[in-house]
């Protein structure tokens, strides 16, 4: 099956390309972005030597979605969606700090609090907390957003606005945004019988100046799912919670010896695994949206990219 590792296009007007770890994003004439959702798979910053087959398409159409259920309350950068891997939007200035909201202590703030920790990000976390307890408030604790190759790293707001990353009017804005977000994709996932745990966002500012929502909203690589069916139940068990998200691919990760630090070796996929986690993906677009995942045509995906961004950019 075909997938899409990375692309090499040379559209008109392009300025540039730049090439995160899962999407890329083509500069066109300092005015517009097209950002190509590529089948990379990366966990603990580092991408994964195999693809996953229709992780693009399924993270492109769940982002759009998304950001179309959310901008009534936040405004976002997508102008057009010309092919099942492809969104366009406006060219923004991103501020360099992603927005991470936790309204649970599961994932990254559950293993620095296993090791001791009550403070992540300069914000507190009570004691007496079990891995996947709800904490009173969602807490922001944001991350510096890292270049290519690069880890994140934990920051907080204070260190965010000392360090001048951040304008305070504009941090102020972010967080305020971070926390609407966070509480629509709450009410969205619990029509879908699913609990948000988790999420990132980012932000941009236009050419004038607006604030707006760049990237990914509500994915599986941006997000934390848990169903919502039987989470006390599980919790006052001790159990594990059932969930959707990267957090399966993370935790296969480190039952193999892999937690993308140095010296460690990335285990070998097999095709059933890399089929699993294709089929994970799907079942949380299924989940998420409420509606059928349909496949793309996968023959000669990136002629057909090429070819729907050009009819795009024609217009």
């Amino acid at each position: 099956m075909n997938t899409i590792n990375e692309t090499n296009f040379k559209f008109p007007k392009q300025k540039s390309v730049y090439k995160g770890k899962v999407r890329e994003v083509y500069n066109i004439n300092d005015d517009l972005l097209v950002m190509i959702a590529t089948d990379r798979l990366s966990a603990f910053d580092v991408i994964l030597p195999r693809q996953i087959p229709f992780k693009g398409q399924i993270l492109n159409q769940i982002a759009t979605k998304m950001m179309n259920d959310t901008a009534d309350i936040v405004p976002n950068w997508l102008i057009a969606n010309p092919d099942e891997n492809v969104a366009v939007g406006h060219l923004c200035e991103p501020f360099k700090v992603e927005m991470v909201i936790r309204g649970y202590l599961s994932g990254h703030a559950a293993r620095e609090y296993k090791a001791g920790k009550r403070m992540l990000c300069g914000v507190a976390m009570a004691n007496g907390l079990v891995e996947n307890d709800k904490f009173p408030e969602p807490i922001i604790t944001p991350s510096t957003k890292a270049d290519n190759g690069e880890h994140d790293e934990d920051i907080s707001r204070e260190n965010i606005l000392s360090q001048g990353i951040v304008a305070e009017e504009d941090y102020i804005v972010l967080e305020k945004y971070t926390r609407a977000l966070f509480q629509r994709g709450t009410e969205i996932a619990a029509k879908r019988g699913l609990i948000l745990v988790d999420t990132k966002y980012e932000f941009g500012k236009t050419k004038e100046g607006e604030i707006v929502l760049i990237d990914e909203i509500h994915t599986p690589d941006s997000s934390r799912y848990f169903y919502a069916e039987g989470y006390q139940e599980r919790q006052n068990k001790g159990e594990a919670q059932k969930q959707l998200s990267k957090e399966f691919v993370r935790q296969w990760l480190i039952e193999n010896g892999f937690q993308g630090k140095e010296g460690q070796q990335i285990p070998a996929m097999s095709d059933e695994k890399i089929l699993e986690i294709s089929n994970r993906y799907i079942e949380l677009y299924e989940q998420i949206t409420g509606e059928s995942f349909v496949k793309a045509s996968t023959e000669n995906v990136l002629h057909r990219i090429e070819k729907n961004v050009l009819q795009f950019l024609d217009k």
